[in-house]
């Protein structure tokens, strides 16, 4: 026989060959070489687990591949018992000649998407017990498919021990698998949006985040910041899974911080890290939460204010004057919309209607309304890339007074387009990253009284600017990553703790 076991017609079915002299070697040989790799991973696991930090891009870059390869062996075991049964029909024997051959790929993909899954976890800057779940479950997965190996090469019939072997595999993959699930879309995923009456008939609780958590309705934190935090932030810091050992599901958690210490300046908005990183352009590295839409202007203001209160657990609900009304709460019944007047609303739009029906016809999806009852624009021009240039931004030049948000980022405008970005005086968000506009474009950028966030990152801008810049009264972010601008250096008074890198 074969390393591999090498079956045989006898009869009416297959069967395993008696074993030839040196065959028992052989196995012996090829046994230890699969089973090495298998060791080494579950020693790493034991010894080395995923403990929130984030370490060697390298190990981070080959461990996203196990995403990619762990669906093949899984596709390959789930295939065992398939060829198993049908091979049971004489007409059909033949295929069991290939399950020797499909188990030994099985457990050479399950060891190397369990080393891959390591290198991610490990140096992802994962943790929490659904990592841990998920990444014991891919070893023992391993261990299962070179057992079944083992056991497929010695018994001549289908034995009671590969069956059970085979049945246990087949159960640790839906466990696992469950268990990626888990991670990726959520603790709730396979339930997140179960239709009511089924969840009733099967007796599953609520699922949405907020219910997982107990809170008191009736502070601020509970009502306003604590909903913020459980529709964006838990399911990548939470109970289960707590990326960078911050936990933002309890108040205790997330005033404790994270790896590299407190997310929260109490009293002090601008220089806490978790604000800081929720208000990052979405295409900056440190940009929360990652992956996924950012926070709602009201959102921001709420945490912000909140903060500046001293990001209290037990201040009271209507405590902070001024704090946005549109934010959801845990105490709300009903969600209610606003009633819009489509008169006063068309009135209101009445002078740059025109202008702008022919902008979005000639510029699909990238000019809008602020909201259903404003005369306010927003403009993403960054969504067409090079494809936008001096030219084009010319044309918005008639609505200029009406944008209030502007994002260049990544078109090709250059210091031509000075004059048309100045035009737009009212503007509150003006992100230029990557692009070619040097400090002769900012330097005319001192009428914009009303800008509160300005982006330009990977820009040739240089320090030069700064004192223009220092000049803009409402500006609170100014990202000046990638560019001439060092930090540290002959920043003016006014811009700091404004000054992002």
């Amino acid at each position: 026989m074969n390393p591999l076991g090498e079956i045989v017609e006898q009869g009416s079915g297959p069967s395993i060959t008696a074993p030839k002299p040196g065959g028992t070697l052989n196995r012996f040989r090829l046994g230890f070489v699969m089973l090495a790799p298998i060791l080494i991973v579950a020693t790493v696991v034991t010894f080395l687990p995923p403990d929130g930090n984030e370490r060697s891009e390298w190990v981070q870059f080959i461990g996203r591949f196990h995403p990619l390869l762990v669906h093949f062996p899984i596709a390959l075991f789930l295939l065992v018992p398939v060829l198993e049964i049908v091979g049971r029909s004489a007409r059909l024997a033949y295929l069991r000649l290939s399950v020797n051959f499909v188990l030994a790929l099985t457990t050479l993909g399950a060891t190397s998407a369990a080393m891959l899954g390591w290198c991610l976890g490990r140096s992802g800057g994962y943790s929490g017990i659904l990592i841990t779940q998920h990444m014991w479950g891919g070893v023992l997965l391993s261990i299962i498919c070179w057992l079944c190996w083992l056991l497929r090469t010695q018994l001549r019939e289908f034995g009671v021990a590969y069956a059970l072997a085979l049945a246990l595999g087949v159960g640790l993959v839906g466990w696992t698998g469950y268990r990626g699930g888990q991670l990726s879309l959520g603790r709730n995923h396979l339930t997140e949006h179960m239709p009511n009456a089924l969840r009733s008939l099967l007796g599953f609780e609520d699922s949405s985040p907020a219910s997982a958590f107990r809170v008191d309705p009736n502070t601020f934190y509970g009502a306003r910041i604590h909903p913020i935090f459980a529709a964006h932030c838990i399911s990548c810091h939470g109970a289960d899974k707590h990326r960078a050992n911050l936990r933002l599901d309890t108040y205790r958690a997330l005033i404790k911080g994270g790896e590299d210490g407190p997310v929260i300046r109490t009293g002090n908005a601008k220089n806490s890290d978790l604000y800081r990183r929720i208000t990052l352009p979405a295409g900056h590295d440190d940009f929360m939460p990652k992956g996924k839409p950012p926070l709602t202007a009201d959102e921001l203001k709420t945490i912000e204010l909140w903060i500046g209160a001293g990001a209290s657990e037990t201040l009271a609900l209507n405590a902070i004057k001024g704090a946005p009304t549109g934010v959801a709460t845990t105490a709300a019944a009903e969600v209610k919309f606003e009633e819009i007047d489509s008169a006063a609303v068309a009135k209101l739009r009445s002078a740059i209607g025109s202008a702008v029906t022919r902008l979005q016809s000639q510029f699909p999806n990238i000019l809008e309304f602020d909201s259903r009852a404003s005369a306010d624009l927003r403009l993403n021009a960054s969504i067409l890339g090079s494809k936008f240039g001096d030219r084009d931004l010319e044309a918005f030049v008639p609505v200029a007074d009406h944008i209030i948000v502007a994002d260049l980022s990544r078109t090709a405008v250059t210091d031509h387009s000075a004059a048309a970005i100045a035009a737009m005086k009212r503007l509150h968000v003006l992100r230029l990253m990557d692009t070619r506009l040097t400090d002769a474009t900012l330097l005319r950028l001192e009428t914009l009284n009303q800008l509160e966030s300005l982006n330009v990152y990977g820009t040739p801008v240089t320090a030069a600017v700064l004192p223009t810049i220092a000049k803009l009264p409402k500006l609170s972010h100014f990202y000046a990553g990638h560019t001439g601008i060092i930090a540290g250096k002959s920043v003016p008074e006014s811009l700091v703790g404004r000054l992002v890198f």
